[in-house]
């Protein structure tokens, strides 16, 4: 950013609840659904966007619920954010839009505060099972992100940036959503769309937690890499008709054994933070064709998998866009990502890892 321009910190706030371990932080009523204590974030609230991990067995689901606090009292109605499974044979998995009041709406994944003066958020997840089922869901972990009303920089950089990042690149595996154009459009239009699910399938495979090939056995045919394809069906957003549901994704991430979150991060420099500890990060950009370099198409929003820095500080990218595997690498100039990505999405960014391996130290104000 232009140093004529005065530093301004991005309010951002993330807390998250790990089930059974937080459970008495929050309540359970009679149906078994449970309710977290309201989180006060200590600035005013523009945005929340929740996450979740949960197991939903055959035919059972979860709702997902939120609603804004201002001090001691709610300040908004609930608002529902989810009907969420992993199963897409017999519930339909959606957001679910048309939800407007005086102090709120729904816009898909994320509470937008309207009328109302939220400076704390609640969650409330309830299961639901069919009638005579044996079993219920499990609520694994349940958070979210709150965003200030501070306008989106240009991607500043209060602190000098992270060396322990710069020269690192993770070896995350690289994967063309495009090698599924025009297929499987009943999933979000095929693979020109799956930006998201296949980033959420590079990140899995990373860590070694893709799923077993008996999973997805029934793509047929199976084409390139059956995977993606399986991904992209358990992220649709039926509602959506899209798989960028951004709490979809994550998750989809968690049913294969990862911690997964959603949460908003105010620069790079907190990036290199997350890639320093050896954790890639996918994050959400928009963008016009002359923006960055190396970047050379339109989009009004589009997730990379951020795996590393150049020696300089410049972001290296899995880019799932491009034409093929091997090309899916790209190295972009820092300011101008930062840029985009900030403008784009608030700096938004999905947090995928195994519970072993450690989560950078938060900033003061934290959002991870």
């Amino acid at each position: 950013m232009s140093s004529t321009a005065p530093p301004t910190r991005r309010d951002i706030a993330y807390r998250g609840f790990h089930l059974p371990a937080d459970s008495t932080a929050g309540t359970v009523d009679e149906r078994g659904g449970w309710t977290s204590p309201p989180v006060r974030v200590g600035f005013e609230v523009a945005e929340v966007v929740p996450s979740w991990t949960a197991d939903t067995p055959d035919g059972c689901w979860i709702e997902v619920e939120l609603r804004g606090w201002h001090g001691d009292t709610p300040s908004t109605d609930w608002y529902l954010l989810a009907r969420w499974s992993a199963d897409d044979r017999t519930v339909r998995r959606t957001s679910v839009p048309g939800q407007r009041g005086g102090d709120a709406r729904v816009d898909t994944d994320t509470l937008t505060v309207t009328g109302a003066t939220v400076t704390g958020w609640q969650a409330r997840v309830t299961p639901r099972r069919p009638e005579g089922s044996p079993t219920g869901p499990v609520l694994r972990s349940i958070g979210a992100v709150a965003t200030g009303r501070t306008p989106v920089g240009q991607g500043y950089e209060p602190v000098p940036a992270s060396t322990a990042a710069r020269g690192r690149v993770l070896d995350v595996p690289r994967y063309s959503q495009r090698l599924y154009a025009g297929q499987h459009a009943q999933w979000g239009g095929g693979g020109d769309s799956w930006c998201s699910p296949t980033c959420t399938s590079m990140v899995l495979a990373y860590w070694g937690a893709a799923p077993p090939p008996e999973r997805y056995a029934w793509v047929q045919p199976p084409g390139p890499r059956p995977v993606v394809v399986h991904a992209a069906r358990h992220c649709y957003d039926h509602a959506y008709a899209g798989t960028g549901n951004w709490p979809f994704n994550t998750a989809y991430a968690g049913l294969h054994g990862v911690d997964a979150f959603v949460t908003r991060l105010r620069s790079l420099t907190e990036a290199e933070a997350f890639v320093a500890a050896g954790i890639p990060l996918i994050v959400s950009a928009a963008f016009r064709a002359d923006d960055v370099p190396g970047l050379a198409y339109d989009t009004r929003g589009h997730l990379m998998v951020l795996v590393g820095f150049t020696v300089d500080g410049d972001p290296v990218l899995n880019d799932p866009y491009a034409p093929d595997d091997d090309s899916v690498r790209r190295t972009v100039p820092r300011q101008r990502f930062a840029a985009v990505w900030q403008r784009g999405s608030g700096g938004l960014a999905y947090v995928l890892r195994p519970t072993s391996v450690p989560l950078p130290l938060p900033p003061e104000q934290a959002n991870w």
